[in-house]
């Protein structure tokens, strides 16, 4: 199996932003049993900036992107030697990778992670990921491990993604407000409802709270990888889910999974403009599986080229689809609202009856409201 462990810094630092010690041992003990018995294991970890909070004795997560940076240039070597130190205990071999965002939206580099994470695995090696937070700024960042996390699982192919954290899971509501809140033990359809039950942010310490969560959730279910949030201070929790046992959270994929060139649209391409659709177009998109023609375009936004990356607008406001372009945004100006056989007379020429082929194009599940 390959497996996707994330660990968030509420599990991994103290709540004065120190590294808990005893809690890293034992995820590397877990992971390196994972190996032991030929699961395959990428470990996405948070703590870089918490490691980097507890060599300054600061109490509380600074604010500014610049503040952040430099304490993951603090922490980020802190944090990778103690990893080496306890996996080499058990003859265990680690690689540090650090991403950002643009690693995912460039499809080069996107396919090149993939390779050298393939090609690690295939060497038994453990791939130890974070984000690259010393030099990622906000229109870059990928904006929480959970997030990369999912990403990584679905780059990879990976059966299950495990997120361990500080809670025991989902709950139906707020277990800090109500007392006979119960945990979810299984979701098997992806809906809004879990983003509306699933609260606000993190701790002090962590960026993430269980709505980035769900948005990990929203990637894996799309891609066919199995997820499961869990308390990362259970005693064996990984092996104990590897085994079958019922921990925490588990949220099944959808039964047919987009493939990876969509994901990789959906989730990872750079989004370059806007397109905005009357009603016949947006009910033939999603209803009918269809391609989008220049007819059913009211308006674009956006400087875009031929191949980049557009988001679908429906007459409601709502995003429903990303897809790549078969025209750049100049000619699209001229055409929207066009019959295809028009393109050749109006442009000079026509590379392609549709603005988007169904091919390129992917149905969003829950459509954001424009401009949100």
């Amino acid at each position: 199996m390959r497996i996707v462990v994330k660990v968030g810094t509420s599990t991994l630092t103290y709540e004065n932003g120190k590294l808990n010690l005893e809690i890293m041992e034992k995820l590397v003990r877990q992971i390196a049993n994972l190996l032991n018995r030929g699961e395959q294991v990428i470990l996405v970890t948070s703590g870089a900036i918490g490691a980097g909070m507890g060599k300054l004795n600061l109490k509380e997560k600074p604010k500014t992107i610049p503040e952040k940076q430099s304490l993951a240039a603090i922490g980020q070597g802190l944090l990778i030697e103690i990893y080496e130190k306890f996996f080499n205990e058990y003859g265990k071999i680690t690689a540090q990778v650090l991403l950002t965002k643009e690693d995912f939206s460039d499809r080069r580099r996107y396919l090149n992670i993939s390779y050298t994470l393939s090609n690690l695995l295939k060497w038994g090696v453990i791939p130890i990921i974070n984000e690259n937070d010393t030099v990622t700024v906000d229109e870059i960042k990928i904006g929480d491990n959970d997030t990369l996390a999912a990403l990584v699982a679905s780059l990879v192919e990976a059966e299950l993604l495990i997120i361990l954290t500080d809670t025991d899971g989902l709950y139906d509501k707020d277990p800090n407000v109500h007392k006979d809140a119960q945990i979810i033990e299984v979701v098997t359809e992806f809906s809004d409802e879990l983003f509306k039950i699933a609260g606000g942010a993190g701790t002090k310490r962590g960026t993430g709270g269980m709505y980035t969560k769900i948005q990990a959730a929203k990637i894996c279910w799309n891609s066919g990888v199995k997820m499961i949030i869990a308390n990362g201070k259970l005693d064996n929790v990984l092996n104990r889910i590897v085994n079958g046992e019922k921990i925490g959270t588990t949220f099944l994929p959808m039964k047919n999974p987009i493939n990876s060139r969509k994901i990789w649209i959906a989730f990872n391409a750079k989004v370059s403009g806007f397109l905005f659709i009357d009603e016949g177009a947006a009910n033939a998109i999603v209803k009918n599986g269809k391609s989008l023609l220049p007819s059913g375009i009211v308006k674009t936004e956006g400087d875009y080229d031929l191949g980049d990356c557009v988001a679908v607008i429906d007459p409601q406001g709502k995003e429903i689809a990303r897809g790549l372009i078969n025209y750049p945004s100049e000619d699209v100006e001229k055409i929207k609202g066009c019959k295809t056989k028009d393109i050749e007379k109006i442009l000079g020429y026509k590379y392609y009856d549709e603005v988007i082929h169904r091919d390129n194009l992917v149905i969003l599940d829950r459509g954001e409201k424009y401009g949100s």
